[in-house]
């Protein structure tokens, strides 16, 4: 049960806010224990600020998301999901710059497919990115441990795919005068999916976020679920209506502001990165550069 979950007592915050406050605050941590041979006048070019780690890091979910959507086996949606979750959670207490996000990828996607019971071998998960496999393999390896760790070991997640089933049951069920609601699934598809370069896991529930996706895919296709929300789901509880629209105006906002990186922005934060990252974690004897997704 979600409400029970770690999920919800330790990784679903209050605002945006307390959310980048955390990431500011791993930046900054960063920085102070890991001092370069760097004048003062040169620290802000030399070290990645904490605008070009969020950068960075939008780029990684993207790649993440494409070597998802290849991967052969087909990849169940709960592992894409549990992998984007773990990715963020990862990112709010680590810098980029101490963590490879290339290397903390794939590791998240392994360890999402082991707990969403996705059973594929490390040869099968290997066999989806190009490169050196043995050096891939030894990066997941040397990896899962410490995610689990940073982790805290809270590994079942809770993703929206289930309320989502339940809420076009539930429509299909009580609201006849809704035709085919089947079809609204394109456009939960597209909602879910641009909701994952977003921080609504950890602002709200999964049960939210499966209703909002199913409202605006209602909205997509020219129906209207008001008389559901306000006569049967919200009968008897006039503000959770108004916590919905709030909710769901939030996560959409945060999905019009989310930006891909221009090439050349993204090349210059890489370089970047190149200069200030944790060498002892990221070490060179290791051909990361090959071992990235297809």
């Amino acid at each position: 049960m979600f409400s029970s979950s770690t999920q919800r007592k330790h990784w679903i915050f209050e605002n945006e806010q307390k959310i980048s406050n955390l990431r500011m605050e791993a930046n900054q941590q960063y920085v102070n224990q890991n001092p370069h041979k760097v004048p003062d006048t040169k620290l802000a070019n030399f070290y990645l600020t904490y605008n070009e780690e969020r950068q960075l890091l939008r780029q990684y979910e993207q790649i993440m998301k494409d070597f998802c959507r290849k991967f052969q086996p087909p990849m169940p949606r709960s592992v894409i999901g549990t992998a984007f979750q773990y990715l963020k959670r990862f990112y709010l207490n680590n810098s980029v710059m101490d963590y490879h996000p290339k290397h903390i990828m794939v590791t998240c996607v392994y360890l999402a497919a082991k707990v969403e019971e996705f059973n594929v071998t490390m040869q099968q998960f290997v066999n989806n990115i190009k490169g050196d496999r043995a050096k891939a393999s030894d990066i997941v390896l040397n990896n899962e441990l410490l995610l689990m760790q940073q982790l805290n070991y809270h590994l079942t997640t809770h993703n929206p795919f289930r309320s989502i089933e339940g809420f076009l049951i539930d429509i299909k069920t009580r609201c006849p005068n809704i035709e085919d609601p089947e079809r609204f699934r394109p456009h939960i598809d597209d909602f879910i999916d641009k909701s994952y370069f977003t921080d609504a896991c950890l602002l709200y529930s999964p049960s939210q976020i499966a209703l909002a996706a199913v409202v605006y895919a209602a909205t997509k296709c020219g129906a209207n679920l008001d008389g559901y929300l306000t006569e049967i789901l919200f009968a008897d509880a006039d503000n959770n209506i108004e916590h919905l629209q709030k909710m769901m105006k939030s996560v959409w906002t945060m999905i019009n502001q989310t930006e891909m990186p221009a090439k050349e922005v993204y090349k210059q934060i890489e370089k970047k990165l190149e200069r200030s990252r944790n060498q002892f974690n990221n070490p060179d004897s290791v051909d990361y550069k090959r071992a990235l997704p297809k």
